[in-house]
């Protein structure tokens, strides 16, 4: 019996978004990083499902969609809204007994440990959300003053920061999963922030900075996916090593 040669890469979305975001990092690495972007309800191709505003039922609904696939190597990535429901449903798939992610990848979001998601728990009005949009870049003043677009986006947009303010820290034990954490260095969210990720793993922590700002991994791309490729690498290598030795123990 072989050991897998691939790792899965679930890939989730940033407030507003669709996770085909990532599809294009299917022709940017190496074909055993297998990206997977997870869609979620209300967008995409599931725009006629009804939106979620509630971290733990969307991580359940997750979990669900995904639990038939984690036979195998795989991983979890988010970027922002992503990282923080990233980290729910790995807490989730722990809760439910099934095979933990080979490591954990947040980017340009706040370790929850002290996070204030106050300002997500109230509904915002359109031009508050436009206001973010502006604020945080990664959006063309040219879609912005698209009626259309809007119309679809800003919905998805208001239901992804009540998910954001549904979420609530708890006392729970550090995830058994190593966490590589990304960033942009002219980001709102400090470098002090995304340390706290150390908080939630006992087995491993980095920390990567990039040129930019929330959306750094836009013009940054090219260089954070070489440090994603060389840490999948790094996690599936040791995954090989242990399933070869246990394989070797079991047949002898």
């Amino acid at each position: 019996m072989s050991t897998p040669s691939n790792l899965t890469l679930f890939c989730l979305p940033f407030s507003g978004a669709s996770a085909m975001f990532y599809s294009s990092w299917r022709r940017k690495l190496p074909e055993w990083l297998s990206v997977r972007p997870l869609e979620l309800p209300g967008r995409g191709m599931r725009m006629d499902e009804p939106l979620h505003t509630d971290i733990v039922q969307l991580a359940n609904r997750l979990a669900d969609e995904i639990s038939v696939e984690l036979d195998k190597p795989y991983a979890l990535f988010g970027h922002s809204l992503g990282g923080l429901l990233a980290f729910e449903l790995a807490h989730v798939l722990r809760a439910r007994g099934l095979p933990a992610p080979l490591a954990m990848f947040t980017s340009a979001t706040a370790g929850p440990v002290r996070r204030d998601v106050s300002e997500y728990a109230l509904e915002k009005t359109d031009e508050q959300l436009i206001a973010r949009l502006r604020e945080l870049g990664g959006t063309s003043e040219n879609v912005i003053a698209n009626e259309e677009l809007m119309q679809l986006m800003l919905p998805i947009l208001r239901a992804d920061f009540l998910v954001c303010g549904s979420f609530k820290y708890g006392e729970r034990e550090p995830l058994s999963v190593p966490i590589h954490v990304f960033g942009g260095k002219q980001d709102s969210v400090s470098v002090e922030e995304l340390l706290d990720w150390q908080e939630e793993t006992r087995t491993g922590f980095s920390l990567d900075m990039f040129e930019g700002h929330h959306f750094y991994l836009i013009d940054e791309q090219a260089q954070l996916l070489r440090h994603l490729r060389r840490y999948a690498e790094q996690h599936l290598a040791r995954w090989r090593n242990s399933a070869a030795r246990h394989m070797a123990r079991a047949a002898g």
